[in-house]
């Protein structure tokens, strides 16, 4: 069996990649820089056949974040590559640490963290917008390819509208039972997506999953990026995930790109699809953050995750009164409690962490994701009491009963939604938002001014 990097030295990874690019593509003088991202990836830079080459190595998540492995990214990109999109050719896989290696393309992109859109906001230049417009034409070229190459890659072969619209998503709900992890508002979505899927769509594409990643150098696209969850399925869902993307990642506007995508395909847009695969596309877009909350082992980026899953979450309910024409509540944020003995220790622990010195092991950036775990703490300290109490109050009118224990609240709200009909959407959107916004103004902070990443709203639909 492949082995990952959370089963390894980070040296002893760097030494086995040196190697295999030694031995396997004929390198030398190999150097490895980690990159940062949700997984282990390297910028690779080297000699080969007397020419410096760059390489990139992108290796397994350290958790589960979504239901394919990683052989499966490397055949779906492969297929897109060979059916001549630009995007980086596959040069071989290295079985320990299981990693990806591919030709390193030039090239600028998007923040692709929300940590880092917060730290440095994506800007939407002349040239980006050019490259925009340019990957709209290549994703229509992408919605034309055949279904075969992907599927004798490893895709499935999804049958009739409810498989087309919801394959996806089932198989990352199935990853809750997996982790033993439940989620009320993901089981929500999961049984909303199932009573209202686009029984009328039947267009079946192959799809990048994670649509608007590319690289761009001025006016150029250089290469799209990350089909990891890419599958057959309603060329819908990708318009719907510039909507779920936008504007923490820049896309620029929206509805223009959307409009450029129709001449290109030559097929009307379906709004009604686009407005559902968004819910579905937001709804799959927290499973990997959730479970990030969860996992103990080496690397990756706790804080991401916490900020993720309520910002995600909440866009989702926006997504989802868009359809239901349900009115959603604002929120203040009140004035933070008074610091205490516990915010004072996590101050300290954070300047301690801040103080360590770098090394190969640990590099700058790590270094910080390391001091963001107790700032983030601090924060969720100083407003514990508000966020129990306004959601026992919430919890309490929903289900009409009040629970002291919140553990027993969270039992009885399942079972709701086990029970729930479509009348009760309203009330569970209204509720889950509440729910989500209070979590995200908490994360932005008292001071936060109203265009803080974590708290922009879901742009409307505009159709036409």
């Amino acid at each position: 069996m492949a082995q990952t990097e959370a089963d390894q030295d980070q040296a002893e990874s760097r030494e086995q990649l040196s190697r295999w690019l030694e031995d396997v593509l004929g390198c030398s003088e190999v150097m490895l820089e980690k990159q940062r991202r949700w997984r282990p990836v390297w910028r690779a830079t080297a000699q080969q056949n007397g020419v410096k080459r760059d390489f990139l190595l992108k290796g397994d998540r350290t958790w589960p974040t979504h239901p394919y492995p990683l052989v499966y990214e490397m055949r779906m990109q492969r297929a897109l590559h060979e059916n001549g999109i630009p995007i980086p050719a596959i040069l071989g896989m290295c079985d320990q640490p299981n990693t990806i290696v591919m030709e390193w393309i030039e090239g600028g992109r998007d923040p692709g963290l929300v940590q880092q859109a917060i730290e440095s906001a994506s800007v939407m230049t002349e040239d980006r917008w050019a490259a925009s417009l340019r990957y709209m034409e290549i994703l229509a070229d992408i919605h034309r390819l055949p279904s075969q190459p992907f599927v004798e890659g490893g895709a499935y072969l999804p049958q009739g509208s409810r498989e087309i619209a919801l394959h996806n998503f089932e198989r990352f709900h199935a990853m809750t039972a997996e982790q033993g992890i439940t989620d009320p508002l993901l089981e929500f979505c999961a049984r909303w997506l199932r009573r209202n899927y686009p029984r009328h769509r039947e267009s079946l594409s192959f799809v990048t999953g994670d649509c608007g990643q590319f690289l761009s150098d001025g006016v150029e696209v250089t290469g799209i990026l990350d089909v990891e969850i890419g599958h057959l399925a309603d060329p819908m869902r990708d318009l719907a995930c510039f909507r779920g993307r936008h504007p923490i990642e820049n896309m620029g506007d929206v509805a223009a790109l959307f409009r450029h995508y129709e001449t290109a395909i030559g097929v009307p847009l379906d709004y009604d699809a686009i407005a559902y695969h968004t819910v579905s596309f937001l709804a799959e877009a927290i499973y990997g953050p959730l479970f990030g909350m969860h996992e103990m082992g080496r690397g990756g980026d706790w804080v991401e995750a916490a900020v993720q899953v309520p910002m995600i979450a909440r866009r989702c309910m926006e997504a989802l009164a868009e359809i239901l024409d349900v009115p959603l509540d604002d929120i203040v944020l009140p004035p933070p409690a008074a610091v205490d003995q516990n915010d004072l220790a996590l101050q300290k622990l954070q300047a301690e962490i801040e103080r360590l010195p770098e090394s190969g092991s640990l590099q700058g950036w790590q270094r910080n994701i390391l001091a963001s775990i107790p700032h983030y703490l601090r924060n969720q300290l100083r407003y514990r009491d508000w966020l129990r109490e306004e959601d026992a109050k919430d919890v309490e009118a929903l289900l009409g009963a009040a629970y002291a224990d919140a553990a027993e609240g969270q039992v009885a709200l399942m079972r709701l939604i086990e029970k729930s009909a479509p009348a009760d959407d309203a009330a569970l959107t209204r509720f889950f938002h509440r729910r989500m916004l209070r979590q995200c103004l908490v994360i932005a902070g008292h001071d936060a001014p109203a265009d803080h990443l974590v708290l922009v709203p879901m742009e409307p639909l505009l159709r036409g």
